[in-house]
């Protein structure tokens, strides 16, 4: 019989609140911690909004050792893990180490340090042959992502399988996907995981401004994120992470943990298209959607909210659309959507994993988020996308789905958890 797989501790660092209960009361009160760019001087830039972290690495608890050393990204990957490790209660000891493992989505890795670092030993990058004798000796850290699962595995003293899943803006959905499938399979019992990026970077700021991908909306900053509204330009760059614990559900159980949702199904297709294209029907989320309710043997009826990935592109709000009304057919215009980038902006490999943690405390408390700024929702996109105030609903079965560059789909089903299984 397939092991069934619960969420038992969350952990947060996010744009407009550090912590799980926070973070959540942030997301009901629709508010939004989109802003003019403050790190560093963005005036030479198309885009120069974005949704920042209010986050001292010291008051959030760590070491000024480990504040010196570890990058924006890895300081917050160790602070949701230890959040959600004493949420979630997990005793790990010697005679169970090697039954946890680690699984951490990112994008881009260690951004921020790795350009820090290139800027050092180059001279401002006046110099082609750099100086390695002005490099950080943490630079190895900051050039394998890698890095960042180690740091989590030593934090929880985890033993298990521990690495890094890279596929864009997927990443963080990923990554707890194949937790789960480790835990289903039978090779660990528990596992800690989810996503995080710090790509609020001139180098990445720049990529995007290429493509033309982000939001022109300096002005108003606080309403730049706009998903599926007509006046809809391009997405606002965030940062931050969420880890989750995700345990065997017997084991959980047994010693009488808090469980928030349990992962019912997941899946993943790529569309093998373009790049950065998508295909406008949405069959290939579509068909990850119907994957994923297929696993969790759910009829999409069943479906009382569904978390979108909501970037506020043209092409995505539309693309996302269509896929609802494929794969939920009529009841697509009865279920609640909402995309949290409105609020908290899209951080890239990590907001995979906000989303997860948004949609299990949406089951776990009964509401659902609003999408902000959506004065003037765009006709063709004729969903209930839960404009501006948040909504009490009994939230049963959840949908979750990201979408990135490459042709990346992913979805995720959460439920609440019953002791009967299907």
């Amino acid at each position: 019989m397939t092991r069934r797989v619960v969420i038992t501790g969350l952990g947060v660092v996010a744009p407009g609140a550090t912590g799980t209960k926070p973070f959540w009361e942030f997301l009901l009160s629709g508010a939004t911690a989109t802003r003019a760019i403050s790190s560093f001087d963005a005036t030479p830039f198309r885009s120069r909004v974005a949704a920042e972290c209010d986050f001292d690495p010291v008051s959030a608890g760590l070491s000024d050792a480990e504040a010196r050393r570890l990058d924006r990204a890895a300081q917050f990957a160790v602070v949701a893990a230890r959040e959600a490790l004493a949420d979630s209660g997990l005793q790990i000891g010697e005679d169970s180490a090697h039954r946890v493992g680690v699984c951490v989505g990112t994008a881009v890795g260690c951004t921020q340090k790795l350009e820090s670092e290139y800027v050092a030993i180059s001279d401002g990058g006046a110099n082609w042959v750099v100086d390695p004798a002005k490099a950080s000796p943490s630079l190895y850290d900051y050039f394998v992502p890698s890095s960042i699962a180690a740091e989590l595995a030593w934090l929880a003293g985890a033993e298990g399988p521990a690495s890094i899943l890279s596929a864009g803006c997927t990443s963080g959905i990923d990554s707890i996907g194949y937790a789960c499938e480790l835990i289903r399979e039978g090779t660990v019992d528990a596992m800690v995981t989810g996503g995080v990026d710090a790509p609020i970077a001139p180098i990445t700021v720049a990529c995007f401004d290429a493509i033309r991908a982000t939001s022109d909306h300096n002005d108003t900053p606080d309403t730049a994120s706009r998903p599926f509204s007509r006046t809809r330009n391009g997405f606002v760059l965030g940062e931050g992470g969420a880890i989750v614990v995700l345990e065997d559900a017997e084991t959980a159980v047994r010693r009488g943990a808090r469980i928030y949702a349990e992962i019912g199904g997941y899946a993943s297709r790529n569309n093998a298209y373009h790049m950065t294209g998508l295909r406008a029907d949405g069959a290939e989320l579509a068909a990850a959607i119907g994957a994923a309710l297929d696993e969790a043997r759910c009829d999409p009826t069943e479906i009382d909210y569904l978390n979108a990935h909501g970037t506020a592109t043209q092409q995505n709000d539309r693309h996302e659309t269509a896929a609802f009304k494929r794969a939920l057919g009529a009841h697509a215009r009865q279920v609640p959507i909402s995309s949290i980038k409105s609020m908290i902006g899209h951080s890239l490999g990590a907001v995979g994993s906000l989303e997860v943690a948004a949609t299990a405390l949406a089951v776990e408390y009964g509401a659902v988020p609003p999408t902000a700024n959506l004065h003037d929702p765009d006709p063709e996109l004729d969903l209930d996308y839960v404009p501006l105030t948040a909504r009490e609903v009994t939230v049963d079965h959840a949908l979750t789905v990201g979408s990135g560059f490459g042709g990346f789909q992913s979805a995720m089903l959460l439920r609440r958890f019953e002791r009967r299984a299907r």
